[in-house]
C-alpha cells in the first residue's frame, strides 16, 4: 500500500513539475525547458484554422499585427488547469495587442468537459480544438502544457514546454509589445 502511494505520489509530482505527457514511444525528445528562438533564426509559426466549440473557425492569421500566445492544454491535465488562471490575467491586462489562444487537444472522449471548464475558469480567450496536423506543424507536441509566443510580424519568439511562472510570459511578451 505504501509503494503504491509513494508511486502515485511520484508521477502526480513530476507531471506539476514537468507537464503532463501524451503518449509517445520517444519521450526523449521532450524538451522541459525554455526555448529562445534566436532573433537571426526566425521561424514563422505555421498558420491554422481550427474550430470552437461553437463551429467558429478561428485562424492565426486573423491575429496579424498582434502578440499571440498560443497555449496547447487539456482539460485532464493539472499543470495546464494551474496555468488557466494566469493566462486569463494576462489576457485580461493585455487585451488591446495581445491574444491568447487556448489549443485544447482533449480526445473526443473528454471534449465534453472543455465547455464547463471554460466556464468555470471565465476563459476571456478563444478556445479551439486542436487536432494532429496542428501538433505536428508545431514540432509534434510531446507535453502540455506547451506555449509559444508569437510575434507581431508572425515569427515565433518563445516556446515554453511546461507550466511556467506568469512572470516568465510577461517577460516574454513585453519586449514584444513596446512600441504600441
Amino acid at each position: 500500500m505504501l509503494k503504491t502511494f509513494l508511486i502515485f505520489a511520484l508521477t502526480i509530482s513530476t507531471m506539476t513539475v514537468y507537464g503532463c505527457k501524451k503518449n509517445t514511444t520517444d519521450e526523449n525528445n521532450v524538451d522541459n525547458k525554455t526555448v529562445n528562438v534566436d532573433e537571426g533564426n526566425k521561424i514563422k509559426a505555421p498558420d491554422f484554422a481550427l474550430l470552437t466549440l461553437d463551429g467558429e473557425k478561428v485562424k492565426l492569421s486573423d491575429y496579424a499585427g498582434k502578440v499571440v500566445i498560443l497555449d496547447f492544454w487539456a482539460t485532464w491535465c493539472p499543470p495546464c488547469r494551474r496555468g488557466v488562471p494566469d493566462l486569463i490575467s494576462i489576457q485580461k491586462e493585455y487585451k488591446d495587442d495581445l491574444v491568447i489562444i487556448g489549443i485544447s487537444l482533449d480526445q473526443p472522449s473528454t471534449q465534453k468537459d472543455i465547455q464547463p471548464f471554460i466556464e468555470e475558469f471565465g476563459i476571456n480567450y478563444p478556445v479551439v480544438l486542436g487536432n494532429q496536423e496542428v501538433s505536428m506543424a508545431y514540432g509534434n507536441i510531446r507535453a502540455i502544457p506547451t506555449s509559444f509566443v508569437i510575434d507581431r510580424e508572425g515569427n515565433i519568439a518563445n516556446k515554453f514546454v511546461g507550466l511556467v511562472p506568469k512572470s516568465t510570459l510577461i517577460d516574454a511578451i513585453k519586449p514584444l509589445l513596446k512600441g504600441s
